[in-house]
C-alpha cells in the first residue's frame, strides 16, 4: 500500500526509485522555468521510465505547471508519462476541463485568499513568500483543511512539512501531503535519507496507507 505522500521537485532516478520503495504514493515533476529542481520533459520521462523498470508497483507521476495552454500541457505530460497535471497560476475551468477529458487528473493551486471552484480532481494548499507560490519551505494555512473537507474537496497539502511536523499535517485531514524542500540538503538536491526519516515518522504515527 502506498503512503498518501508526494514528492516533489524530483530531478534524479536513484532517488526516485528510493522514494518509490519507501511506499511513496506520488513522485512530482517541475517544469516550471526558473525553478532549482526544473527539469526538462526529456529528463522526467527517463525517470519515471526507470522507477516503472525498478518497482513492480510504481507510484503515480505528477508533472507541476506554471503557463501554458491545456494542449501543450497534455502533450508534454503525456510525453513524459504523467498521470497527474498540477496547476499554478491562471488557468480556467474550460482548460481544466480539456486536461481531464485528455484523461488526466488536475490538481489546482488555491490562490492567495480564494479557494478555485470545484471542478478540478484536488486543491493544493502550500505555503507563499511573496510571489513565489511553491517549494519556499513556508507553511500553509492548515486550518483551511477541515472546511476544504466538509465542503468535500480532496485537499493536498504542501509547504514546510517535515519529519518534525508530519504527523501534525498528517493529522489535518488532507488526503496528500506534498514535500519538497524539506527532504533537500540544498535548493534541487533530494536526500533519500532525510526522506527516509520523514517516512519513517509517519509510519510510527500509524497514518493509514490509502
Amino acid at each position: 500500500m502506498k503512503l498518501p505522500v508526494k514528492v516533489c521537485g524530483v530531478n534524479d532516478a536513484a532517488f526516485a526509485v528510493r522514494a518509490a520503495e519507501l511506499g511513496v504514493g506520488w513522485l512530482g515533476f517541475i517544469f516550471a522555468d526558473g525553478s532549482p529542481r526544473r527539469v526538462s520533459p526529456e529528463k522526467a520521462r527517463e525517470i519515471a521510465a526507470a522507477v516503472r523498470a525498478a518497482v513492480a508497483a510504481p507510484p503515480r507521476f505528477v508533472g507541476v505547471f506554471v503557463r501554458g495552454g491545456a494542449a501543450e500541457i497534455a502533450a508534454t505530460a503525456a510525453f513524459a508519462g504523467l498521470d497527474v497535471v498540477q496547476l499554478h497560476g491562471d488557468f480556467g475551468a474550460d482548460e481544466i476541463a480539456s486536461l481531464k477529458e485528455r484523461g488526466f487528473e488536475v490538481w489546482r493551486l488555491a490562490s492567495a485568499g480564494a479557494v478555485p471552484p470545484a471542478g478540478e480532481d484536488a486543491v493544493l494548499l502550500d505555503g507563499r513568500d511573496g510571489a513565489r507560490t511553491g517549494g519556499t519551505g513556508r507553511l500553509a494555512d492548515w486550518s483551511l483543511v477541515a472546511a476544504l473537507k466538509r465542503d468535500g474537496r480532496r485537499v493536498v497539502l504542501a509547504g514546510g512539512i517535515s519529519a518534525e511536523n508530519v504527523a501534525a499535517a498528517a493529522a489535518t485531514g488532507a488526503d496528500i501531503l506534498d514535500v519538497n524542500s524539506s527532504i533537500e540538503t540544498s535548493p534541487g538536491s533530494k536526500s533519500c535519507a532525510l526522506l527516509e526519516t520523514l517516512v519513517s515518522a509517519l509510519r510510527k504515527k500509524g497514518w493509514p496507507t490509502r
